[in-house]
């Protein structure tokens, strides 16, 4: 279970602190699908870097699994079964596809087939890319892929993807809609997504609405996505609310 503590981080501004984070306190049960929504610059991604260790919060507590890790590098969180997928995945020259997913796996003997039923998973065919270095050849949507793939493979316990359909087609979109509903399904890990995707959030369990550094909603699809679906004004309704019972 992951629980977040009041939790904030604030950086400084021409001589005046920043509030980016503000007192958050949330609780993710184990094998939950969450999604977190709402607009660009509220602090989405912000919150997903903390949990991962990339972002040091200035206030608070991270506890995963009952274990205090506010502390603790990412090194650490990985090494505890907290995996991420950024944005804009990193490229990394030299390094095959294959090489890639054997290192996240762990396993030094993962086999072709193995890493075949991964990249499937994202919408990749393997022989087309298993011997492929993670490098400027590839483009963003396919190195957004590899880099989910490598998840899967690392089959850690909490997998945050931070905006996983940015820079894929279509079809390969709807590959990784139906991963995330598999994973899901076998109930083997908690998901935390960052997505603005209508089909993305249909599939949580609870849609938290983050927005100005706070939690403003939360509750499930069929309660908050008519909300957000019916603003054609350009003002989320949903944002308009503070958050009740948080």
């Amino acid at each position: 279970m992951l629980e977040l503590k009041h939790l904030s981080y604030a950086v400084q501004e021409g001589g005046s602190s920043l509030g980016i984070l503000n007192d958050i306190s949330l609780t993710v049960g184990d094998g939950k699908l969450v999604v977190f929504t709402g607009p660009n610059g509220g602090g989405k991604t912000t919150l997903a870097k903390s949990i991962m260790g990339l972002v040091t919060p200035t206030a608070g507590q991270i506890l995963w699994n009952g274990k205090d890790i506010t502390g603790l590098g990412i090194t650490e969180r990985a090494k505890l079964g907290i995996s991420y997928g950024f944005q804009q995945p990193p490229r990394f020259k030299g390094l095959t596809v294959r090489d890639l997913l054997t290192l996240a796996s762990g396993n030094e003997r993962l086999s072709k087939d193995r890493c075949c039923q991964y990249l499937t998973r994202v919408g990749l065919c393997a022989n087309d890319y298993l011997d492929r270095e993670v490098d400027a050849s590839l483009s963003g949507g396919e190195v957004k892929r590899i880099e989910i793939a490598s998840i899967l493979a690392r089959q850690g316990r909490l997998m945050i993807f931070d905006e996983p359909e940015a820079g894929i087609d279509l079809w390969s979109f709807a590959r990784l809609t139906e991963t995330f509903e598999q994973l899901h399904a076998a109930g083997g890990a908690t998901m935390i997504i960052i997505s603005h995707q209508e089909r993305i959030i249909s599939l949580a369990d609870e849609v938290i609405v983050v927005g100005e550094g706070r939690l403003r909603h939360r509750g499930a699809p069929e309660e908050i996505l008519p909300q957000i679906l019916s603003d054609t004004l350009g003002g989320c309704p949903v944002l308009t609310k503070e958050a009740n019972a948080l």
